[in-house]
């Protein structure tokens, strides 16, 4: 029983940290871009 309700524990996270990471490296890819340009524009 244990092993049977860690498994989809596990199977729901890996999707959702997957998710997020996807999302921070958008963030952090924005920021760049509005860096850049802001010295681009200086």
């Amino acid at each position: 029983m244990p092993g049977e309700t860690t498994n989809p524990v596990t199977e729901h996270r890996e999707p959702a940290v997957e998710g997020e990471r996807g999302a921070l490296v958008a963030l952090l890819v924005m920021v760049l871009l509005g860096v850049a340009g802001i010295f681009a524009v200086s």
